[in-house]
């Protein structure tokens, strides 16, 4: 049975490891806000409030910088849920996905046999942050 190029690949990155997100409560949810308005900071404003600690994961991928932008987008994302209008960017990173990806082919012949194998090395990109509610002209 011969399997296309396309499929194997579409099930294997299926199976991979998925985007995520998960969260520890530290303080009190507010009303949900447009992801759009949620700022990325390195340290927190004066006056901020802690909402909780945040940690997304992008889809399986090559590494791209466009994993990381959707790791963080997803971070923004759950903050915006949680009614904060900011994140404190504790860190980006990378590591292996739990499922690595390959394709292989091969054929017997009446008189001989050959095979052909691709390892290709995926990654997750990884982000972590605090959800903070900063008040209207804190900080200026």
């Amino acid at each position: 049975m011969k399997f296309p190029l396309a499929i194997a690949l579409g099930l294997a990155l299926a199976t991979g490891g998925c985007a995520s997100t998960s969260k520890v409560m530290l303080g009190q949810a507010r009303t949900p806000v447009d992801p759009a308005t949620v700022q990325i900071y390195s340290s927190p404003p004066a006056g901020a409030v802690e909402i909780a600690q945040l940690e997304s994961s992008s889809a399986v991928g090559f590494g791209t910088q466009g994993q990381t932008d959707a790791a963080i987008a997803r971070l923004k994302r759950e903050a915006a849920a949680l009614g904060a209008n900011g994140v404190i960017l504790m860190g980006v990173g990378a590591g292996g996905s739990p499922v690595g990806m390959s394709v292989g082919a091969g054929s017997y012949g009446r008189h001989s046999a050959g095979g052909l194998s691709v390892g290709i090395p995926t990654q997750q990109k990884r982000a972590a942050g605090v959800a903070i509610w900063v008040p209207p002209g804190a900080g200026k």
